[in-house]
């Protein structure tokens, strides 16, 4: 069994039930939840004219691979209708994977960890919430220490 950190975020809509959604796909077919962050409200990160983000953090026991992950992830976020027509635009669901176990993996499609957690708040705060003593793998930090040290200065509220 493998440990996968999950990022879900939300901001078109009704972003709790995009959220509640992915989260249910997400248990059904890549493995069980075993901890899920609160729910944060942020704005939004690499383009901010647009609405503000919910986003959550869950840790979930896969059997999948990293790529068979990716591969159910992204069904999910074109089940709940997510197109991906402008980089970091406004979306009904996007799923991120940020860890997996202590992989290291750079491939086209995918790399692991993920490379902007460390400068984002809106995914370190919940990551706190449910695994703060768990070590980057590259970094070689804690998440507590990387939020810490996170130059993001967005305000991440949770709700």
């Amino acid at each position: 069994m493998n440990t996968a950190y999950l990022s879900l975020g939300s901001n078109i809509g009704n972003r709790k039930d995009w959220l509640q959604q992915a989260t249910n796909q997400i248990d059904t077919k890549c493995g069980s939840i075993t901890k899920t962050s609160a729910i944060y409200e942020t704005a939004a990160w690499g383009i901010n004219e647009q609405p503000t983000f919910l986003n959550l953090v869950l840790a979930l026991d896969t059997l999948l691979s990293p790529l068979e992950l990716l591969n159910e992830i992204l069904a999910i976020e074109i089940s709940l209708g997510r197109k991906r027509e402008i980089k970091w635009g406004a979306r009904t669901i996007d799923i991120d994977i940020l860890f997996y176990d202590q992989t290291i993996l750079e491939l086209s499609n995918l790399i692991i960890p993920h490379p902007y957690l460390q400068d984002r708040r809106f995914t370190l705060v919940p990551l706190v919430e449910i695994a703060p003593t768990f070590n980057h793998p590259i970094l070689n930090r804690n998440i507590t220490e990387l939020l810490a040290i996170c130059p993001d200065k967005l305000e991440v509220i949770k709700i």
